[in-house]
């Protein structure tokens, strides 16, 4: 009896580990995964497939843009975010960088984020 209620559960628990896949598979692959426009957003240039491939991978593209970072701080995050598993081949890394470097460095303009409405505000009262 015992023997038979032990392979009752462990059919069930494989049978929860099947379904908690799926549902895994199902959310990840689901719309709303892929609403991000990965290089729309980023300046043309040789590298902009790298850095889409690369940093895109685990975040939007909103993340680099509003970065404004001297040659050295992104020499800093690339190796950092290497180190967290971004794919980054060592061939490409100084142009990733320059890239990086000279399209969201501390020579260029702070970023404006796009509006989503003409009409909306920045949520403050005005006064009358």
């Amino acid at each position: 009896m015992w023997h038979e209620r032990k392979s009752e559960m462990k059919r069930w628990a494989d049978s929860l580990s099947v379904i908690t896949l799926a549902v895994i598979v199902v959310v990840a692959l689901s719309p709303w995964a892929f609403s991000q426009k990965p290089a729309a957003d980023l300046p043309a240039g040789p590298m902009q497939g790298k850095a889409t491939s690369s940093c895109l991978e685990c975040h939007e593209a909103r993340i680099i843009l509003q970065q404004r970072l001297s040659k050295a701080a992104w020499t800093k995050e690339v190796d950092k975010m290497v180190k967290w598993g971004a794919v980054v081949e060592a061939n490409d890394r100084d142009a990733l960088i320059d890239y990086l470097s000279v399209n969201f460095g501390t020579d260029q303009p702070a970023y404006e984020p796009p509006r989503t409405s003409a009409g909306k505000t920045s949520g403050k009262k005005q006064l009358q």
